[in-house]
């Protein structure tokens, strides 16, 4: 009420000022009284601009003090009920609130800043410009710094870590071997992409897995080693009894001086073709480990997807009429591009599409399903999908280990061959079984 109260009197006496001026100057009071007057008036005109400008002084200072994050300042309230007053109150309850918020929010930073810095996984962000905004004891730790300003200070720790993050986006990973005082560190490099205040920056975790890898490099020589002795002396062990046969009946007729009748001459050579045949399921068991253990380095080219599947069609398009099977092929977009070695994924798909044939066999509903299409992520997914019966839950996750198989006639090392084969190209292959209802093999593509 003061300041309407205050507004209204000094524009009375600004009328009245300005009454008395015309008025001097109608009736000729004389030069000093007319200078007087305006000289009044202008005075007035003055003070009426400061008065009504006070107030909007107060809210610009208010907003200034907000723009520059200043909630400390107290306007004095005299609880008078005047205008002024109650703007006073309104601005030191809006100032309260947002300091309020402010230590709430900076004690939120502190706390996941404080999560952050002590997680057992390296993490470290960084802008655009290069430059490192958070880097937590970790990651210190596993680069073995106290500190990094700029992301290209890692090409001195090491260069394939500095080039992977620097050419990883979201949803990446990659595995580096780096020196460390404790010995070589095996890394897992993860980076996302984020935006904040349309600001980009990276987020790069950094987790040391060298004891889990060894524990599974124990693992799966374990299960090599069990499979090897398995295989070989399934095919060593009537080996050696039937040429052990052999040698003492041989040995017996030289003693004796005996010939050897017809049927003890085709008994020999039936024994002498069984030896055979056990050799050269030694041999091709061997040429099978070989060719797993020396898969050449991908040649990488652009391929249509659609194209690799029509080959894929005419390359077991005896199999499929002969099974009378269905082949479903799903693109999406149709002109999708993979980047790869053909001949690489083309046998992996043979590997899978004839896998899914020999499913098929005692199923009612014979069909194949072949789809590729881009994920949510941006990643490449080629699916080779059956109708079949299934893989049992048991087996599933020994399917991809070297010479496992649950087929009678089968090497075991075809999906085996296509998981390195996968590996190769830097994506990873999975699997999704429901007995009874089908099998799903899914190639994922990092890109």
């Amino acid at each position: 009420m003061d300041y309407k109260v205050g507004l209204l009197g000094r524009i009375v006496l600004l009328a009245v000022s300005l009454f008395f001026l015309s008025y001097t100057m109608i009736d000729d009071w004389g030069v000093f009284m007319t200078s007087l007057f305006i000289i009044l008036v202008i005075f007035q005109v003055i003070l009426l601009v400061r008065y009504s400008e006070s107030s909007f002084k107060k809210v610009r200072t208010f907003l200034d003090n907000i723009k520059q994050d200043k909630y400390s300042q107290v306007y004095p309230v005299k609880f008078d009920g005047t205008e002024t007053d109650d703007l006073h109150i309104e601005f030191n309850a809006i100032l309260a609130k947002l300091k309020e918020d402010q230590a709430e929010k900076e004690a939120n930073y502190q706390y996941f800043r404080s999560v952050f810095k002590h997680l057992s996984i390296g993490l470290l962000t960084y802008g655009e410009n290069g430059d490192i905004q958070i880097f937590n004891v970790a990651a210190k730790r596993i680069l073995n710094v106290d500190e990094l300003k700029n992301i290209s200070e890692i090409e001195n720790i090491n260069k394939e870590l500095h080039l992977a993050i620097q050419n990883l986006r979201t949803g990446g990973s990659e595995l580096i071997k780096i020196a460390h005082p404790d010995g070589i560190m095996q890394l897992s490099v993860y980076v996302i992409e984020l935006v904040m205040r349309g600001e980009k920056f990276k987020l790069v975790s950094l987790q040391n897995i060298q004891s889990e890898l060894e524990e599974k490099e124990m693992e799966a020589w374990q299960n090599l080693v069990k499979i090897l002795t398995h295989e070989i002396m399934n095919s060593i062990a009537p080996i050696s009894s039937l040429a052990g046969t052999l040698k003492g009946e041989l040995e017996d007729r030289m003693e004796n001086n005996q010939a050897l009748s017809p049927s003890d001459m085709e008994d020999c050579m039936m024994g002498i073709s069984t030896i055979e045949k056990r050799s050269e399921g030694l041999i091709s068991f061997v040429s099978d480990f070989r060719s797993l253990a020396h898969i050449p380095a991908p040649k990488f080219s652009s391929i249509r997807i659609s194209g690799l599947f029509e080959q894929l069609e005419i390359l077991l398009h005896n199999q499929i009429d002969a099974g009378h099977i269905k082949v479903i092929k799903e693109l999406e977009p149709e002109e999708l591009i993979l980047f790869g070695d053909q001949t690489q994924i083309e046998q992996v798909l043979i590997n899978l599409t004839q896998n899914a044939i020999q499913a098929l066999e005692d199923s009612d509903q014979k069909i194949i399903r072949l789809r590729a299409y881009i994920d949510e992520a941006g990643k490449i997914i080629i699916e080779v999908c059956d109708t079949g019966k299934g893989i049992e839950e048991e087996a599933l996750s020994k399917i991809f280990i070297p010479f496992f198989t649950t087929k009678k006639k089968g090497s075991g090392i075809g999906l085996s061959l296509s998981k390195q084969i996968m590996r190769r190209h830097k994506g990873n292959i999975q699997v999704k079984s429901i007995q009874g209802e089908g099998t799903t093999f899914k190639l994922i593509f990092n890109g």
